[in-house]
Order: C-alpha cells, then sequence, then structure tokens
C-alpha cells in the first residue's frame, strides 16, 4: 500500500552543522596535506565539502516521530510487509569514509501499516549519520517495533566499505551482511527463511 510521502526534501539538509567551521577546517586540512587551498581548483573546495556534509550527515537532524507519526494507518493486515533493496550511502564513523548498498526491511503487522515511502525515509535517517553497519541494522529493527508494535520485524544490511576497498586490507569485493530480528522473524524459522527467501529471489549483486 503507497501513501503520499509529506516530507520537504529541505528537511534531508541538516540543520546544525556549523558550515563555516567546517569549511574552515578543510581549508585547513587541505594544507596540512601539502595541497595549495588557493589554486584555482580548490579555492571553493572547502565550501562544497562543507554544504556536502549538510546533506550526508542531515540524518542527526531528522526527527523519528515527525517521519513515522503522520503515515501510520490501522489496517486489518497480518501478512508479510516487505521492502527490499533500498539504495543507502552512509559514513563509516572510523574513517569518515563511504559505505554504500541496500537494505531490506519487513514486518508482521499487528493492527497498524505504515506508509510505503516511510521505511525508505527510517533507512535514510540512520544512514546519514556517522555509522557503523551493526548498529544502523538495529535502530531501523528497534524503532519500526517500537512504533508499529507488529508481530515481528525483521532488517538485512548489506554493504560495501571503502575503507576496506581503499586502504587497509584493501578487499575490492569484499561484502558485510549484517541483520537485525524482532518477534516472530526471531522466534520462527519458517518466518524467518520466507524473509530471506524473499528478498534474494532475483537480487542482483552490489557494485560500485
Amino acid at each position: 500500500m503507497d501513501f503520499d510521502d509529506d516530507i520537504d526534501e529541505k528537511e534531508y539538509l541538516a540543520e546544525n552543522i556549523d558550515v563555516s567551521t567546517v569549511s574552515r577546517l578543510i581549508y585547513n586540512l587541505l594544507k596540512a596535506v601539502g595541497e595549495d587551498p588557493e589554486r584555482e581548483g580548490l579555492q571553493k573546495t572547502p565550501d562544497r565539502v562543507a554544504r556536502m556534509y549538510t546533506e550526508l550527515l542531515s540524518g542527526y537532524s531528522m526527527d523519528p516521530e515527525r517521519i513515522v507519526n503522520s503515515a501510520l494507518f490501522n489496517i486489518n493486515y497480518d501478512e508479510m510487509v516487505l521492502v527490499r533493496d533500498i539504495e543507502f550511502y552512509s559514513l563509516c564513523e572510523h574513517h569518515m569514509l563511504p559505505f554504500i548498498g541496500r537494505a531490506h526491511v519487513a514486518y508482521l503487522p499487528a493492527g497498524k501499516v505504515i506508509g510505503l515511502s516511510k521505511i525508505p525515509r527510517i533507512v535514510d535517517m540512520y544512514a546519514r549519520r556517522l555509522q557503523v553497519q551493526e548498529r544502523m541494522t538495529r535502530q531501523i529493527a528497534d524503532l519500526l517495533q517500537t512504533t508499529l508494535e507488529p508481530q515481528g520485524v525483521a532488517v538485512v544490511v548489506e554493504g560495501m566499505h571503502l575503507c576496506t576497498m581503499m586502504r587497509g586490507v584493501r578487499k575490492h569485493d569484499a561484502r558485510m551482511t549484517t541483520s537485525a530480528m524482532h518477534g516472530a522473524f526471531r522466534a520462527n524459522l519458517a518466518t524467518r527463511q520466507e524473509f530471506l527467501d524473499n528478498i534474494s529471489r532475483g537480487s542482483k549483486p552490489l557494485q560500485i
């Protein structure tokens, strides 16, 4: 079931980021690594990077209640609701390098459903922060479980981390999969397997 998304795109810009301070720090970073921040190609880079962070880290200023509560509906439906292949982009909190991937989210309603667009919004809210994939996975599941009080929630996240691709072990093809299960998805093997079968069917490999 699809419901209109009433979230303004302006809410996807962080309001708590001090753009001028970030810009100044990036200017100093460029100098510290041996670059000339006054050369033509870099003159506007500090401001560009600062403005970029208002988008990449906008999850800190998003309100879960604002996202969720306007799209809760009382509906007599108790079969699995699944949204798969939700693309996300995040920043690893250890090196501030990107990790990207997709999330698969399912729940078994117990009298309430949430508007379709809100599940990707929830994923984005937690992804657009300094993160680790394990915590992000748990946060998505916990919010849905607390808000909907369903029979169960299942979240699987697949990610590619540039911190392992560009530095350190430099393993380009490494993929990380994390999961969080509540209620029937944790207690009932058949329910969990139905979810896993659904997300694996026709799934394409992650690519950068």
